[in-house]
């Protein structure tokens, strides 16, 4: 598969290009509104096209899919405008700024016959996905998942403190802490969350949310711009417990690992390295290549979206909200 990058954005460079051209697929041209700052990442980079904008790119390069990691609010936009010409989206998270305008993108896309999936990396990971199976096969009922992903964002002219761009920790870091917790307990019911501005920017710099079920089970998510680096989730069973740190960005060469208990009996169990989003490039071109459905498909993120909508409402509230229902 051949890959035009939209932007030439820190996640492109420093993870997902390099990911895909340590695949069988390769990067042909790349994009940026500076001509200059393109073909300069592109010699880098060794991409053979550099585009001065992105419709020039979208309608002249040599390509089969984009890659979309522009700003939040940019996302369903330069989606749809690749669709228009034929290209298969993978764009990064969180994929819309809400999950009516997610439910319109797939809608766009499908009409066009490209597939969409959202960038959500370390859901390729092995970790991620023996996590799952243990607390499904081998722990007991379970009652509460805590997750959190937090750093110290120290520029303040960030386009991630942005309120024009979809900006704030819940989109940016908090939507990989309401993942996790779905990942195990699924769709909840309603929502109820706190948040603060700390840089007065008009975005939520931090943001602590619970999501609670009808089945009495709950789940507690924290996110943030102003906390030293930390990414975990913890899992609370009726006989257990499974817990997992550097949950949602190891790096390519990092062993990591996970550990969980049950009756009593504790177990670590560690994975080698990998690179997830290698793995993500290349489980996204599987799917468009069997024309079947990707991992992060459009339940998935229609899901993630849900919530996320629902604890940004009840944080604007400052009250309990319900979480909406799915819509096929």
């Amino acid at each position: 598969m051949r890959f035009g990058i939209l932007s030439t954005a820190k996640i492109g460079r420093e993870a997902v290009i390099p990911a895909i051209q340590a695949s069988e697929h390769t990067v042909t041209a790349i994009g940026s509104r500076d001509a200059e700052r393109a073909r300069r990442v592109a010699a880098d980079l060794g991409i053979p096209e550099a585009y001065g904008d992105y419709e020039t790119l979208l309608a002249e390069a040599d390509i089969d899919a984009v890659y979309n990691p522009l700003p939040n609010a940019l996302h369903a936009e330069w989606s749809q405008r690749a669709a228009d010409h034929g290209h298969h989206v993978l764009c990064e998270k969180p994929l819309t700024v809400d999950s009516a305008e997610a439910i319109d993108l797939f809608e766009y896309c499908a009409d066009r016959d490209v597939t969409l999936m959202e960038a959500f990396m370390y859901q390729f990971h092995p970790r991620t996905q023996r996590a799952r199976e243990i607390v499904r096969e081998e722990l007991g009922e379970l009652r509460a998942v805590e997750s959190s992903f937090k750093f110290r964002l120290d520029w303040d002219g960030d386009i991630r403190l942005d309120p024009e761009l979809a900006g704030g920790s819940l989109m940016d870091v908090g939507c990989y802490a309401v993942s996790a917790v779905r990942g195990f307990l699924g769709e909840p019911d309603r929502a109820f969350a706190q948040a603060t501005d700390s840089r007065e920017t008009g975005v939520d710099t931090n943001l602590a949310g619970t999501l609670a079920y009808d089945d009495g089970r709950v789940a507690q998510i924290a996110c943030g711009f102003d906390s030293p680096h930390v990414e975990r989730y913890r899992v609370e069973t009726d006989d257990g417990w499974l817990e997992a740190r550097d949950c949602f960005g190891p790096e390519p060469d990092q062993s990591v690992s996970l550990t969980y208990a049950v009756d009593g009996r504790e177990v670590t169990e560690t994975f080698d390295p990998v690179d997830q989003y290698r793995l993500q490039v290349e489980g996204f071109a599987d799917a468009v290549s069997a024309g079947a459905d990707p991992l992060v498909d459009r339940a998935e993120t229609l899901g993630n979206m849900r919530a996320i909508d629902a604890l940004a409402r009840s944080a604007e509230r400052g009250e309990p909200v319900d979480v909406a229902p799915a819509v096929e």
